[in-house]
């Protein structure tokens, strides 16, 4: 086909899918989006077929399967046009009907109102727990629509971004995509509070060409200390910490932007993870470690799987930098969370069970959220109670304890040791008279 727009989306997953019925069905897939769209237009002024196919593109980034393009370029049919979830269903099977079905469902929801909101993030992740590639479909969705928010009125665009920074960023943070949370983040930031975002991003301008030269020049000083003590097979990049990350520090914690450590960092990418300490050894032998700045993702990773070493330092010319040292596999999990493991394969025989399964082995809380979703299923629970229960147990902030023979127990923050006896076992709740924390006898409050 020589349609321009349909070569560009072939570009965009050319280097992962290459079998040839696929790529049919997914040009298919493309000229009935575009055929059923034909006359429709966004507010930009653009043919409405962009927004799938960009909404395709950015699926073909996190190397999402042919069935996930398929159903990113029919996700607004069945809402917009006069195209049924039936013909889908008789045209592409029913694995992508369901996918579209599921991003319908979750675009009718509107988050308005307090008192719609739990049922709201109730059906979110309930979707969730279904078919994780429904939500990430609906991710991309949002964030092809938060590049474009220009073309709309300032009350669309403050409510899409609030809406944003409220559930889709938080969402992609939990999947672990971290390239895309940061730019939901700052592009959402720029409609929420302007005054903000504009300083915040003047004063990073401010002194970029000096930051940056610090940046190099810290990368060279490592380079050379790694090759004086025979490390090979590393890779060091340099960033500026994203806006949005800045303003919560300042707004938040109420810092000055010249009181945030992490402002710059270094990431060192190295082949194992006894490289990772090896190198953390000689970062902290040439360098000034900053007290109570250390943290080891690796030994204990995040809920959403990232895992790294994270130290500040104070370089030679007086900078203060953070450095993140993890391996190529890991950082593959950072930029991309879940998605680096979901990543399509061809010859890999794909079911959408296995994936699920595998998913909810690989992130702890997203089990729990199947089994949780199962279980309402079957109860009379409201909504308000369902969504109280996963923001309290696995979606805020977590604290991890360790028990005296290592293992690790993940409670929601606020957790007493009378929780931590009924994790382990109801008997140890039921009789628990005392806690020992650190050595220290602590009371059970």
């Amino acid at each position: 086909m020589t349609d321009p727009l349909f070569k560009s989306l072939i570009e965009s997953f050319d280097s992962y899918i290459k079998r040839d019925s696929d790529i049919k069905l997914i040009e298919k897939a493309y000229i009935l989006a575009r055929d059923k769209h034909e006359g429709q237009m966004r507010k930009s002024g653009e043919p409405y077929i962009t927004h799938p196919i960009a909404v395709a593109k950015i699926l073909a980034d996190l190397k999402g399967g042919p069935a996930t393009l398929i159903a990113a370029l029919l996700h607004d049919t069945v809402e917009d046009t006069s195209l049924t979830l039936k013909q889908v269903e008789t045209i592409f099977g029913s694995d992508i009907a369901q996918l579209v079905d599921g991003v319908t469902k979750i675009g009718k929801l509107s988050f308005n109102t307090q008192a719609s909101q739990a049922d709201n993030h109730q059906k979110m992740l309930l979707a969730m727990a279904k078919d994780i590639r429904v939500v990430l479909i609906k991710i991309a969705d949002r964030l092809h629509n938060v590049r474009t928010l220009d073309s709309m009125s300032p009350e669309k665009q403050y409510k899409t971004a609030t809406e944003t920074l409220e559930i889709y960023a938080p969402l992609a943070h939990r999947l672990g995509i971290f390239r895309i949370k940061a730019e939901l983040e700052d592009r959402s930031l720029r409609y929420t509070d302007p005054p903000m975002y504009y300083r915040v991003s003047n004063m990073i301008q401010a002194k970029r060409t000096e930051r940056e030269s610090s940046i190099e020049h810290v990368i060279t000083n490592i380079t050379e200390l790694f090759t004086i003590s025979d490390l090979h097979d590393f890779e060091i990049k340099g960033r500026i910490k994203n806006i949005f990350s800045i303003y919560k520090k300042m707004v938040r914690d109420n810092r000055a932007f010249e009181d945030i450590y992490d402002l710059l960092a270094v990431r060192i990418i190295v082949d194992r993870i006894e490289t990772c300490y090896q190198a953390l050894g000689i970062i902290h032998a040439n360098f000034t470690p900053i007290p109570r700045r250390f943290k080891d993702y690796i030994a204990v990773p995040k809920p959403n799987m990232y895992q790294s070493l994270h130290t500040t330092v104070l370089s030679d010319d007086g900078t203060l930098f953070e450095v993140q040292i993890r391996t190529s596999e890991m950082d593959q999990i950072a930029e991309y969370g879940i998605a680096a493991h979901w990543a399509y394969k061809e010859n890999k025989a794909y079911s959408k069970e296995k994936e699920q399964f595998e998913i909810a082995q690989k992130l702890k809380w997203y089990g729990e959220l199947m089994k949780m979703s199962e279980d309402s299923d079957e109860t009379d629970g409201s909504a308000e109670e369902f969504v109280g229960t996963i923001k309290g147990d696995i979606l805020d902030a977590n604290v991890y304890v360790f028990t005296p023979k290592g293992e690790v127990i993940e409670l929601p923050k606020g957790a007493t040791p009378i929780d931590f006896a009924y994790r382990i076992h109801t008997d140890i709740g039921n009789k628990m008279v005392g806690a020992l924390v650190n050595n220290r006898i602590v009371t059970l409050d």
